[in-house]
């Protein structure tokens, strides 16, 4: 019998970085998110299947329960294979059941968003696999991937969340983050994806500020989810990016890329790449297309 599930992508809309710090951040979960497909399968081994939005097979592996069990991934060159090894490889020492009462399994696995564009392929394989073996999915992160976790909370959540992570426990707080003004919001994909591992490492060796930067971002964040006007809210955006660039010393995107456009810009997760929030009176899809941005999804195709 085939198990299946199911965990959605996330974009941050604020706190990004610094919610691994403490920071308060407003996390949103999407429409678009990955499924999990599971069969028994035989010969102590795991037949891997990964396939994009479009139904394209990018990754196929057979990884071996010995080579779970021996710890063996620091031998592979592949990055892909390395990361699903050493995931693996965590979920039996949270789990032992799960090879040594096996012989073995078929997984297929199966994006909504193409897996360039930064929505979670990580945290949403992360979280199914959390599911399939009843294990703890920030343990499985924090263990394997690592992060502030706010991707798992979005991966389990059906509305948008406050989050922050208090004495390393995460914290998750469901809102009603439903703003009047959400037909003049857009996500645009600046066709670069980046890697979260890699933001992460240099936002702490070279993050600058002290813990009051930290709570100038919680305190914005707060007021975020209470902002009724589309002035008011790209106002709280602006301070911001301003606060986000003096502490990471990064200019902010609209500044960067974008300083003739009649609007706001906001950078989304890692900055310099995956998408950017976009506030607009009018719709801006000419104006990104130009530039050579030809993925803009309004905010109520994107956010549950």
């Amino acid at each position: 019998m085939e198990k299946t599930f199911y965990s959605n992508g996330k974009l941050l809309l604020t706190g990004e970085y610094v919610v691994l710090d403490g920071a308060l951040a407003l996390a949103l979960p999407t429409k678009y998110g990955q499924s999990l497909f599971v069969k028994e399968g035989t010969g102590k081994k795991i037949s891997w299947k990964s396939h994009d939005a479009d139904g394209s097979l990018w990754y196929e592996d057979t990884i071996q329960f010995n080579e779970i069990l021996s710890n063996s991934n620091h031998e592979s060159t592949d990055s892909v294979r390395k990361t699903l090894l050493e995931i693996l490889r965590e979920a039996y020492l949270l789990n032992t059941d799960f090879i040594d009462n096996s012989d073995g399994y078929s997984v297929t696995t199966k994006l909504t968003f193409p897996k360039e564009w930064g929505l979670g392929t990580s945290s949403t394989l992360i979280n199914n696999i959390a599911q399939w073996l009843h294990i703890d999915a920030f343990a499985l992160l924090k263990n394997s991937f690592g992060g502030s976790g706010y991707d798992i909370a979005c991966a389990q959540n059906h509305t948008p969340i406050l989050y922050h992570i208090s004495h390393k426990i995460p914290v998750v707080d469901p809102v009603g983050f439903d703003p009047a003004f959400k037909d003049k919001l857009y996500f645009v994909y600046l066709n670069r994806k980046q890697s979260s591992k890699a933001a992460i490492e240099t936002y702490k060796k070279a993050r600058k500020g002290t813990i009051q930067g930290f709570d100038t971002i919680s305190q914005i964040t707060q007021k975020v989810l209470h902002a009724t006007s589309l002035t008011d809210f790209e106002a709280l955006l602006s301070a911001h990016e301003t606060a986000m660039g003096k502490l990471l010393d990064i200019t902010p995107v609209k500044q960067d890329l974008f300083p003739d456009f009649d609007g706001f810009v906001k950078s989304l997760g890692a900055w310099g790449g995956d998408f950017v929030l976009v506030a607009s009176d009018e719709n801006p899809t000419d104006y990104f297309k130009q530039k050579g941005y030809h993925t803009i999804i309004p905010y109520h195709e994107m956010i549950l």
